[in-house]
């Protein structure tokens, strides 16, 4: 059986579909030795390289879709490498045969909550992309009110430096002193969108965390800093909410379940990280909301 050459890098979690078309078109992929080109199609006993570097993927054709949930901490970056040397998301993640992870979106450094990752870079780029309109839900804490003139403002609409952006939704969720928790939601990801909505209208988020990403929420037992993999039927319809369809799926009783904790090089942090992460429920809802 043999598949599009851009399809199986793509899926090796190398990019997009269209980037991968890219790379090829650039010459960067060669395929048993000879440079590819757009309409190629591989199978898994060709040898694939990229850059000079043979991708080395035992089952690599069809490999099992995979999708994970992530409670990220404040203080990593969703990149793979930084040259500070500063703690990353991928830390934590089981090591993959055959295909790496993507994390679907980013969240920036000071960020907590949800972020989905799978082994399938068509599927990350199909729930990032624009055009399938994936609500992201936050919790917000704000330093001061915001008046009835911001939240029209925020709903209607904010004049930001890459362009006019807004709330779907925007949520009172109680709080205490200074601070006010609000539940809002974005149907895009820009980079700092939520803070920089805030800030345009005068006002500033000093804590924010994701906890829904379209169908998928962060579960109330999922500590900072763990992970697990999403059940059936989370699974099937986050696919369906961009109308994904990948043969690969298994049958749901071969699907393997894995959670992690913190490495050891961490639990010195675990204790305050704790301290910080609501035990139950959301944050801003009530009794349970943080208290600082």
């Amino acid at each position: 059986m043999d598949e599009k050459l851009q399809k199986v890098l793509a899926r090796f979690g190398l990019g997009s579909r269209r980037l991968m078309e890219e790379w090829i078109a650039a010459g960067r992929v060669v395929v048993n030795g000879q440079i590819a080109k757009l309409g190629d199609r591989v199978t898994a006993q060709d040898k694939i390289a990229v850059d000079g570097e043979t991708l080395r993927i035992p089952s690599w054709v069809r490999p099992r879709l995979r999708v994970l949930r992530y409670h990220k901490p404040a203080g990593e970056l969703t990149t793979r490498n930084d040259p500070a040397g500063r703690p990353t998301v991928f830390d934590r993640l089981p090591r993959l045969r055959g295909s790496r992870w993507i994390a679907v979106g980013r969240l920036d450094y000071n960020t907590e909550g949800l972020l989905l990752l799978t082994n399938d870079g068509d599927l990350a780029n199909a729930l990032m992309h624009p055009r399938a309109g994936i609500e992201r839900e936050y919790a917000v804490r704000v330093l001061g009110e915001v008046s009835p003139e911001q939240q029209v403002r925020l709903l209607q609409g904010v004049v930001l430096e890459d362009g006019e952006a807004h709330f779907v939704t925007l949520q009172e969720a109680g709080g205490e002193g200074a601070n006010r928790w609000y539940h809002v939601t974005l149907a895009e990801g820009r980079n700092r969108e939520v803070r920089r909505l805030f800030e345009a209208v005068g006002l500033t988020v000093s804590r924010l965390i994701r906890v829904r990403y379209g169908v998928v929420e962060m579960p109330r037992l999922l500590k900072t800093g763990y992970f697990d993999e999403l059940p059936d039927e989370e699974r099937d319809a986050l696919l369906a909410s961009v109308q994904w369809v990948n043969p690969a799926t298994p049958p749901s009783d071969s699907v393997e379940r894995v959670t992690a904790p913190l490495p050891d090089a961490r639990k010195n942090n675990s204790r305050r990280e704790a301290r910080q992460t609501p035990s139950r429920g959301r944050p801003g809802q009530g009794r349970r909301t943080v208290r600082d």
